[in-house]
């Protein structure tokens, strides 16, 4: 049976439209109906079309706004997922979510941060370290990097390999109390805790070692390689706040 893209709220977002966001300062500064306005200010010139989906989809307050940058990703379940990481490793692994769920276990409760200004404080995540897994292929040792693919056929991200083996990177299969859903970008998705959310790629299927640092889809548009809150993209956000 072959997978086919699950219909999401959302589309191809450009680099335009999400520095628009951000210029709006979308953190909640405006009410429901409010937020929609702007936002349409913002994508006017684009047409009447909507090509990021947000309009209708930003709520009030802390909550998680839903961004893909495709029109949607297959839907994988516990029979069909699997994560591949490959590259500079001496042993290669194909991963199941059982074989994931049967590994230890990390939980954090840390803030999600969009670099578009928006902010989820104390989230609960459960996974597994990346390092752990890291340590199952056993990277070669002209290995300094790692490159993350998604399921939605696009996406990319990339960490150092020393940022990697930060024991708040995880390959997390829970949030906020139960499996990560398939919006938020489960049954597996990265969480980066120390950076800005565009480094916790959705739809988790690919790991690879490398030998550089590769830009992911939004580096190759202008946002920062290293994506520290507070630190990266021109921006002051302090997560504590």
């Amino acid at each position: 049976m072959v997978d086919t893209p699950e219909p999401i709220a959302g589309a191809p977002v450009g680099r335009r439209v999400v520095l628009g966001l951000l210029g709006l300062g979308v953190a909640g500064v405006f009410g429901g109906a409010q937020i929609q306005k702007q936002l349409a200010k913002v994508l006017g010139p684009l047409g009447n079309h909507d090509p990021t989906g947000l309009v209708g989809l930003i709520p009030v307050g802390n909550s998680f706004r839903f961004y893909s940058v495709t029109r949607g990703a297959p839907r994988k379940t516990a029979d069909t997922y699997r994560l591949e990481v490959t590259g500079l490793v001496e042993t290669p692994r194909t991963f199941t979510l059982a074989d994931l769920d049967a590994m230890p276990q990390t939980d954090l409760v840390r803030d999600f941060q969009c670099v578009t200004g928006w902010r989820v404080p104390e989230v609960p995540w459960r996974g597994v370290r990346l390092d752990h897994i890291l340590e199952l292929v056993r990277p070669a040792r002209v290995a300094t990097a790692v490159r993350f693919t998604s399921f939605d056929g696009t996406y990319t991200e990339s960490l150092t390999l020393e940022q990697a083996r930060r024991s708040d990177v995880l390959v997390a299969l829970e949030m906020i109390d139960g499996p990560v859903t398939h919006d938020h970008g489960g049954p597996v998705r990265l969480y980066v805790a120390p950076m800005y959310g565009y480094k916790s790629l959705k739809w988790l299927s690919g790991i690879e070692l490398t030998a550089d640092v590769e830009r992911g889809y939004w580096e190759e548009r202008g946002y920062d390689v290293d994506a520290w809150v507070g630190g990266s993209n021109g921006r002051g956000d302090d997560p504590t706040a």
